[in-house]
């Protein structure tokens, strides 16, 4: 998270174990995650962040009604990133329903369980396992 009307607040990476408190930020209509030891820094998730939340998710639509998803887990991830000016922040559920970020009510805690992988699995550093130490392997005999 830190989706694109959150140009002007202060923001940092989330932590694993962490309990984030979601909330409206100061000078801006849109809501996310924050720290509970500050509220006025939101706290950016990676996509694939899992989070677990302390009740079932409640998420509203700020003008008329309130809903709950039967559901206290989901992944952070973007929806319609090739939409620009519009909110792409979202939690992923288990059902595959999603919720966008800003919809989700003040107040909901949710503790940070997983961070994803940064490095692709190509780019990660490869250290060759060692099958057999040299000194302890029998010497090879002539063929032939």
């Amino acid at each position: 998270m830190c989706d694109y009307s959150l140009h002007a607040v202060a923001t940092r990476p989330a932590e694993v174990g962490e309990t984030i408190v979601t909330t409206t930020f100061r000078g801006t209509s849109t809501r996310g995650f924050a720290s509970e030891a500050d509220m006025s820094v939101a706290v950016c998730l990676l996509p694939g962040t899992e989070l677990a939340f302390a009740d079932n998710v409640r998420y509203d639509n700020r003008w008329i009604w309130t809903r709950t998803i039967n559901s206290r887990v989901g992944k952070f991830g973007k929806v319609d990133p090739h939409i620009p000016d519009r909110h792409h922040d979202a939690i992923e559920f288990p059902d595959g329903k999603y919720v966008l970020v800003t919809q989700l009510v003040e107040g909901q805690r949710a503790t940070v369980l997983q961070l994803p992988v940064t490095q692709p699995l190509g780019e990660r550093e490869h250290k060759p396992q060692v099958v057999a130490d040299s000194r302890t392997t029998s010497p090879r005999l002539p063929i032939g």
